[in-house]
């Protein structure tokens, strides 16, 4: 009993912490190990991989040990009785443990393959169920389910690979343990008196079946050992603040010299330079896929730029411990999630200190409250995964209660007001000029009412600022921002008539 109870405990804290030290890990790695490593891989790790070593690890680990040294035990002991028969008995367990490194060589090739398949199998179900709205739309619920069904069945056929690999080489064990195990006691049986026959036969069947659950547990444990390196090749990517320091920023200002990033072989910003003052709005804006979000992610550093430098408060970012830069950064992506927790915790979660009262409070200045009441639980319900239970435009409202909870000084909005509906916009836009007051506000946006009273307007387009000035300043001037300018206002004139 205190033996199962210690080695489900054993597994249960060691994965644990493993897991907890991937989730950290993660925190400080580029955002580009996500795209080359996807949600499905990074999932099976901590679920099926380090499930297995959870539910076997300990249990593995005490067969294996307990096993060879009860062998070890019962050998030395046999050879007390005669040594003749305690040399029989050494050089079969050295036969057993010549055909087990055979099979553990079989398995360094199948075992892979098969936990690679294992990975491709989460990763496929991952994604059918994300895009369950997509499949019922277009009805490809045959065509996705099919895709699915080719992921179990490779799975399957991978685990089956490995039993039939290892499945000859359990037979060559269980036939060598019965040979010597036969021989000990024909040997005993014509050499020894009556008592210390039988107690021969006893130990000779005894001797190799500890020998045997030893060296099945050892399949195991090689299947555990590659497990655990694929769990622990998350610590070879290199993460992003190893020699980072906890550094006091002289302002709130952003500067970008001579900054270029690229994804692979597609370069998104060339040479950009600019300046945020301290206390300062900057609104991006350009056609899409012109480097607008990613400009706003190098600040926080999701990736390190490639060439060039960004400050932050006079320090350049990589100067920064990584929880130090964010603790002056606010950001409300443009695409929002929230965590299957309460609707308080969603909100102070840049901010796990702040009190109820100063939670409600920045929810009645993003204009949540009223809606966040009318939840079953209020500021207690639990939101689904990804905030599924709530709209868009809620689901916004709230991400921007939390960054202004931070209370950060340096703000960044990301298209942040995309999903509210009209009649809340207004509002919503004096909360978070009147929040956001003396702080640097960098904002992405394409409603013109949100970035005409910008002290300065960055035109990007191609990787490059083809304009910056004031709204007055670049609709007086032919280029981008007065075609869009133009655009906007032709669009806002049209009329639907009978």
């Amino acid at each position: 009993y205190w033996s199962t109870n210690a080695e489900t405990e054993t597994g249960y804290f060691m994965v644990a912490e493993k897991r907890v030290h991937i989730g950290d890990r993660l925190r400080y790695i580029p955002m580009g190990y996500f795209n080359d490593n996807s949600l499905g891989n990074i999932t099976a790790v901590v679920t099926t991989t380090l499930g297995d070593v959870e539910n076997n690890a300990a249990r593995c680990l005490v067969s294996v040990i307990g096993g060879f040294l009860n062998t070890l035990a019962m050998c030395l002991a046999i050879l007390l009785v005669d040594w003749r028969l305690g040399l029989l008995a050494i050089a079969g367990i050295l036969a057993y443990l010549l055909v087990t490194e055979l099979s553990q060589r079989s398995l360094l090739k199948t075992g892979p393959a098969r936990q690679h398949a294992q990975m491709k199998l989460v990763e496929a179900v991952l994604e059918y169920i994300q895009g369950m709205g997509v499949v019922k739309a277009y009805g490809l619920d045959k065509d996705s389910g099919q895709a699915v069904q080719k992921t179990v069945d490779e799975s399957c056929e991978k685990a089956l690979g490995l039993e039939h690999s290892v499945a000859p080489w359990m037979g060559l064990r269980q036939i060598t343990v019965r040979l010597f195990a036969v021989a000990l006691a024909l040997y005993s049986g014509g050499s020894l008196p009556l008592t210390r026959c039988l107690l021969m036969l006893v130990a000779s069947f005894m001797l190799y079946a500890e020998l045997e659950s030893a060296g099945n547990m050892a399949d195991n444990l090689q299947m555990l050992g590659a497990s655990m390196d694929k769990a622990n090749s998350i610590d070879d990517t290199p993460v992003m603040d190893i020699d980072g320091a906890e550094l006091q920023p002289e302002d709130a200002s952003v500067r970008f010299e001579d900054v270029s990033f690229s994804y692979g072989e597609r370069t998104i910003l060339d040479h950009v330079s600019l300046t945020v003052p301290s206390g300062s709005t900057t609104a991006v804006v350009g056609p899409s896929g012109g480097g607008k979000t990613t400009l706003c992610n190098l600040i926080a550093r999701f990736w390190d730029v490639q060439g060039g430098r960004i400050t932050v408060g006079g320090h350049d970012v990589r100067e920064y411990k990584l929880d130090s830069l964010m603790k002056n950064i606010s950001m409300v992506f443009q695409s929002v999630y929230l965590f299957n927790d309460t609707v308080e915790n969603n909100i102070k979660f840049g901010r796990p200190d702040a009190t109820h009262e100063q939670v409600v409070a920045a929810a009645k200045a993003a204009c949540c409250h009223d809606f966040i009441m009318a939840l079953p639980d209020g500021y207690d319900t639990v939101l689904g995964e990804g905030g599924g239970s709530l709209s868009g435009g809620e689901k916004q409202r709230i991400s921007i209660a939390r960054a202004m909870l931070k209370d950060a000084p340096i703000v960044i909005l990301d298209e942040a007001t995309a999903s509210v509906d009209p009649e809340n916009e207004a509002e919503l836009q004096a909360a978070i000029s009147s929040l956001t007051k003396g702080k640097t506000l960098i904002l992405i946006a394409h409603r013109l009412k949100t970035v005409r009273n910008a002290d300065q307007i960055l035109v990007l387009n191609g990787g490059h600022i083809v304009q910056r000035g004031t709204h007055e300043e670049l609709i007086a001037q032919p280029g981008l921002y007065a075609d869009f300018v133009h655009v906007r206002a032709q669009a806002n004139s049209w009329k639907l008539e009978a």
